[in-house]
C-alpha cells in the first residue's frame, strides 16, 4: 500500500496548563508542558499510530525546537526541509481550568515562507501514487494550488484541513480541486463567505441554543451548499460535542472518486470492516447526484483531558481508515473513536492506540449515525 501523503506545518506547541483560574497580569501554579504539534503533523502521527504509514512534506529549522519535534518521529525526514535560516515554528497556548485554550500567540510564517511549490514538487513520485493527499491551511496559496494541481494531475483526493478561522479563507482558489474539507461550525461560514465574495453567512453560537441536531444541520446547511457548489465533494463539519455532519450531492461513497486498489488487508480494515457493515446505508445507492445528502455521527461520552488534537486526529483517523480500503462512512466513525482517544490523552496525539478499542468505539459512531433530510437543492 503506499502512503498517504501529508503536507503542512510541524510545529513545538508550548501547553501552559493552570491549576486556578488564570489571571491578567500575573501568574498562577500550574504545568508548562512542550508537546509536538502543527496539523499536519499530528495528523500524520496519529496515522502512523493506527497502523498506517503516512509521508509528511513540511519544514524545520536546524535549532532545539526541531530535535524535540524530531525525537519521537518515527516516520521519513525526506520531506522535510531542513535549513539554518528556518526558525522552527512554535506556538504557545494557555488554557483554562476546562481544558479549552483561553489564549495563545502563533510563530509559524517559516511554513508559508519556505514549504515552497518547488520543494513540494520534488515529491511529485510519492504525491502521485498516494491514495489521498492531505494539506493544512498552514500553506501559502501557492503551495496550496501547486500541490491540487499535482494531485489532479494524478487523480488523487485532496483533503483540506482549514487549521483556523482565517486561514480557512484559503480554500477560495483550491475550491474545484478539492475532494474533502473538515471545517468547525466557524471555519465552515468563513469558507462559505470566501466562496461568495461576501459576507452572506455569520457565526451562530449551535451550543448556547440548545439546537436539535436536526436544526444545526438546518442552520449551516446553506453555507454547506456554497461549497459543494464550488467544487467540494465531501464536506465534514465537526461539531465538538455534537458529532459531525458528513454533507455531499449524492452518495458520499461515490463523491470521492477513488478508484485506486487497495490491498483491504491492514489491520484497521480487517477489524473494522468486520463491525461495521458495508450494507448498513444500502439507500445511498438511489440518491441523485444533484441532491444534498447529509448523515450524522454522534460521539462517544468521553473524560476529557484537553480538546486541541481532537480534530487532527479525527483527520488522521478518517485519512488512515481511507487509505486501508474503508469507505468514507466507515472512515468517519474511525475518525471520530482517534479523536475520543485524544481527547482523553495529555497529548495532541496519544502515546498509542488501542486498536481494539478504536474499533469497538468505531462500531458505536456507525451504527449510531443517522441520515438527515435528503434535499434536491440548498432550499
Amino acid at each position: 500500500m503506499e502512503p498517504p501523503v501529508i503536507i503542512g506545518a510541524l510545529i513545538l506547541d508550548v501547553h501552559a496548563k493552570p491549576s486556578t483560574a488564570p489571571i491578567s497580569g500575573t501568574t498562577v501554579p500550574g504545568q508548562v508542558l512542550f508537546t509536538p504539534g502543527g496539523v499536519a503533523r499530528n495528523v500524520a502521527d496519529c496515522i502512523f499510530k493506527l497502523g498506517v504509514k503516512s509521508f509528511m512534506i513540511g519544514t524545520l529549522g536546524l535549532d532545539g525546537p526541531a530535535n524535540v519535534l524530531l525525537k519521537e518521529w518515527k516516520l521519513s525526514t525526506e520531506g522535510i526541509l531542513r535549513r539554518e535560516d528556518i526558525s522552527t515554528p512554535i506556538v504557545s497556548l494557555v488554557y483554562d481550568t476546562n481544558g479549552e485554550v483561553s489564549a495563545g500567540v502563533a510563530g509559524v510564517d517559516a511554513v508559508e515562507k519556505f514549504l515552497a511549490p518547488a520543494w513540494i514538487q520534488r515529491f511529485v513520485k510519492n504525491i502521485s501514487s498516494a491514495p489521498v493527499l492531505m494539506l493544512d491551511a498552514n500553506l501559502s496559496t501557492l503551495a496550496l494550488e501547486a500541490s491540487c494541481k499535482l494531485a489532479a494531475e494524478y487523480n488523487v483526493p485532496v483533503w483540506f484541513e482549514p487549521v483556523s478561522v482565517t486561514k480557512s479563507q484559503r480554500i477560495a482558489s483550491i475550491a474545484k480541486y478539492t475532494t474533502i474539507v473538515s471545517p468547525n461550525q466557524d471555519e465552515l461560514i468563513a469558507m462559505a463567505n470566501a466562496l461568495c465574495a461576501k459576507n452572506m453567512f455569520h457565526p451562530y453560537k449551535l451550543e448556547e441554543n440548545k439546537l436539535s441536531i436536526e436544526d444545526m444541520y438546518r442552520v449551516l446547511k446553506p453555507a454547506i451548499w456554497i461549497l459543494l457548489e464550488n467544487g467540494v465533494k465531501v464536506v465534514i463539519v465537526t461539531l465538538g460535542s455534537n458529532g459531525a455532519l458528513l454533507c455531499s450531492k449524492g452518495n458520499p461513497k461515490k463523491a470521492l472518486n477513488i478508484n485506486r486498489k487497495f490491498p483491504k488487508s491492514g489491520e484497521i480494515f480487517k477489524r473494522v470492516h468486520s463491525v461495521c457493515s458495508p450494507d448498513l446505508f444500502t439507500e445511498l445507492e438511489s440518491y441523485r447526484s444533484s441532491s444534498l445528502y447529509a448523515m450524522h455521527f454522534p460521539t462517544i461520552p468521553a473524560k476529557v483531558k484537553k480538546l486541541t488534537g481532537a480534530g487532527d486526529c479525527l483527520v488522521g483517523g478518517t485519512v488512515a481508515s481511507l487509505s486501508d480500503g474503508l469507505d468514507i462512512i466507515q472512515s468517519l466513525a474511525v475518525g471520530i473513536a482517534s479523536a475520543k482517544a485524544a481527547v482523553e490523552s495529555d497529548d495532541n496525539v496519544p502515546p498509542e492506540f488501542n486498536l481494539d478499542l478504536v474499533s469497538e468505539d468505531a462500531e458505536l459512531v456507525y451504527n449510531g449515525a443517522k441520515m438527515l433530510m435528503v434535499h434536491q437543492s440548498m432550499l
